[in-house]
Parts: structure tokens; C-alpha cells; sequence
């Protein structure tokens, strides 16, 4: 069984950046694809990111094209999601979540009774 643990959340004001880090234990990250989702108060679980387990692959929810960056270090079995020119709207519950056999823009449908997920770190944008 594969462990998530998500860090690097935090209080920011809009316009600013954040880095979260998933950090996998329990089995080798190379052979996962890896994604980021976000759950804001009152809402349901949306996609956000994910990566191919060789980082060859990325695909992003629209919402993010340009501001957000997926990346992962096999070697030090991590996955980041960089976050730049960051909104209001950006507040919430950050979840990576780790798949196998799934390509990047199959993570965007992975539902939370599927794969392995971590228990997720706040951002809260600040206007």
C-alpha cells in the first residue's frame, strides 16, 4: 500500500506563489501516475494536475493553464505542483493522488474510492 503525504500549504495573497510537495512512501513513485486535486468549502473534489510516472505527459484543468506547474523527482519519490499568479479562487484543500496504468488526463476523472490519496494541505489565497 502506497502512502501520500502532501505539504507546502499556506496563507498567500493573490498574485502570489506556493509550492506543495506529495511526498510517497511504500512503494517505488516511478511506476504511479500522479495528480492534484482541490476541494473548496461547500464544494466537491475537482482535478487539477497530473503527471505520467515518467514526466513526459502533463495535463492540467483549464482554470490553471499557465499558472500551475506539475513536476516529480522519482529519485527522492516527490511529486510539486508550483503555483504562481495565484486567485481568490485558488482556496482550498490540496489532495495528490497516486494511480497506476492511468495516463495523465485519465487522472482527471479518478474518483476518491480509486487510487491512493494523501490528506491534503490548505491553501488560502488571500484578496
Amino acid at each position: 500500500q502506497v502512502q501520500l503525504v502532501e505539504s507546502g500549504g499556506g496563507l498567500v495573497q493573490a498574485g502570489g506563489s506556493l509550492r506543495l510537495s506529495c511526498v510517497v512512501s511504500g512503494r517505488t513513485l516511478s511506476i504511479y501516475t500522479m495528480g492534484w486535486f482541490r476541494q473548496a468549502p461547500g464544494k466537491e473534489r475537482e482535478f487539477v494536475a497530473a503527471i505520467n510516472w515518467s514526466g513526459s505527459s502533463t495535463y492540467f484543468t483549464d482554470s490553471v493553464k499557465g499558472r500551475f506547474s506539475i513536476s516529480r523527482d522519482n529519485a527522492k519519490n516527490t511529486v510539486y505542483l508550483q503555483m504562481n499568479s495565484l486567485k481568490p479562487e485558488d482556496t482550498a484543500v490540496y489532495f495528490c493522488a497516486a494511480e497506476r496504468w492511468y495516463t495523465a488526463q485519465d487522472m482527471a476523472v479518478l474518483t476518491p474510492t480509486r487510487g491512493s490519496w494523501g490528506q491534503g494541505t490548505q491553501v488560502t489565497v488571500s484578496s
